[in-house]
């Protein structure tokens, strides 16, 4: 797939491009309000980065707020699958529209842009970095409380990008429970403190699975990590969560907004600190 064959991205001759050019702000980004802007990164891949922007988007959604996802994973997208969306964003002469789902959250993907949701986006870093300050500047996310942006894994091009280029309060660090955890998260956090990006946290995802039949706890990838790697780094553990097959099957499914057991929905005042340490000046 060539990067100039998707109009939407790509129209030098429209009014936004020409608004763009003449040095006033896109016109999408004159028509979106967004007050928080929340990264969630993951060292390595594999860990559950995108399962967890997911779960924190539907968490702040149904505590009431408007909320907005923008995968920029643009060559690993999961975020549309997640949410049962296959619809393609529709545009105008301001930019594109997110795709909403069925609880009112406003999502942007390159994956809902391509002709076929399992074509793959072969691009080099400075293309796949501008495509995300693309669905940043010219997608029109109207008024939100929150944007939760589910970066790439590893400290390479596309997270730099997003560092550098949105106004992003906080991240939240996302591992699984094993030894090589301490030393990525670490790297990690290093980045964000050299870009002067606040951590706000630490998710450790798939901590262990519950036997169904005997109730025990099956430790599968070794005893959790995540606690003394956030004490280590001096950050709070937001979450730990377990394996669950009925999550994976909602998954699939393009049902996550009706998971249950949802660590972050519930915890008020788990979000209202993440939230003010998010708003606090650098």
């Amino acid at each position: 797939m060539d990067h100039g064959d998707n109009k939407h991205l790509n129209n030098r001759d429209s009014p936004r491009a020409a608004t763009k050019e003449q040095g006033a702000p896109p016109l999408a980004q004159q028509m979106s309000h967004v007050k928080q802007v929340i990264g969630v990164m993951s060292g390595k891949g594999g860990v559950g980065k995108s399962l967890v922007t997911a779960l924190l988007a539907v968490a702040l959604r149904r505590s009431g707020r408007a909320v907005g996802v923008l995968d920029a994973d643009i060559t690993g997208p999961s975020i549309p699958k997640m949410f049962g969306l296959d619809g393609r964003p529709e545009g105008s002469e301001m930019g594109l529209f997110p795709v909403t789902t069925e609880t009112g959250i406003r999502v942007m993907s390159l994956n809902l842009l391509l002709d076929h949701p399992d074509d793959p986006v072969i691009w080099r870093g400075p293309l796949l970095s501008n495509t995300v300050k693309q669905l940043w500047e010219e997608v029109v996310w109207g008024d939100l409380d929150a944007l939760v942006v589910d970066l790439p894994p590893g400290t390479s091009d596309v997270p730099l990008t997003v560092m550098q280029s949105l106004p992003v309060g906080g991240l939240i660090i996302v591992c699984s429970p094993q030894e090589l955890a301490a030393m990525i998260v670490r790297k990690a956090i290093r980045m964000a403190s050299m870009l002067n990006v606040r951590v706000l946290g630490l998710v450790e995802n798939m901590t262990h699975l519950v036997c169904p039949h005997c109730g025990k706890r099956i430790d599968l990838f070794g005893s959790e990590q995540g606690p003394n790697a956030a004490r280590a780094a001096g950050i709070p553990v937001l979450a730990s969560i377990p394996v669950d097959p009925e999550l994976s099957t909602l998954c699939d499914r393009g049902e996550i907004a009706s998971y249950e057991r949802n660590p972050f929905v519930g915890q008020a005042q788990m979000l209202e600190r993440m939230w003010a340490e998010a708003a606090r000046p650098g």
